[in-house]
């Protein structure tokens, strides 16, 4: 399947589709409070930048965020948030055209450094092999999270 990314305004009908469905994945995953997702307004501010991936018909299969945290750990930092493919077109390498996409907006933004949050267990197996896949590493708590038995954190440093 052909796919396009493009950056998108979350604040419409299919990506609040895709936030939904992604929201409704990740909750037999772990407790509320150990949720971490941007809502729909956060994911607007200008802090933030929404990648929607589409067929060529133009239908959204899969999403990704970009969020510009500033200076973290003595380098500029963006965080990867997001992250979702539709079931029915898992497998077709959605989510690495997503992840390159954020690399690449991160890169030009002059951000140094991405780091990421997920969970854990084999609902997110595939995300994990994602993000090692693009280079990430797994690391120690990132950012403000907890380090708690239901994370896993990951970094990766980008070059110019």
């Amino acid at each position: 399947m052909a796919v396009s990314v493009a950056i998108e305004s979350p604040l419409q009908d299919e990506v609040r589709g895709l936030v939904e469905a992604l929201d409704a994945y990740l909750v037999p995953l772990a407790p509320a409070e150990f949720h971490f997702g941007l809502n729909l307004e956060e994911m607007a501010g200008a802090d933030t930048t929404v990648f929607v991936a589409r067929t060529d018909a133009g239908e959204a299969v899969g999403l990704g965020a970009l969020k510009d945290v500033g200076v973290d750990a003595g380098a500029r930092t963006g965080e990867v948030k997001r992250m979702f493919t539709v079931p029915a077109a898992r497998g077709q390498r959605i989510g690495s055209v997503l992840l390159d996409a954020i690399c690449d907006r991160a890169r030009a933004l002059g951000i140094e450094r991405l780091v990421l949050e997920t969970g854990v267990g084999d609902g997110l197996a595939a995300a994990v092999r994602l993000y090692e896949n693009h280079g990430f590493t797994e690391c120690g708590a990132v950012l403000d999270y907890p380090d708690s038995g239901y994370s896993r954190f990951f970094e990766k440093k980008l070059s110019a």
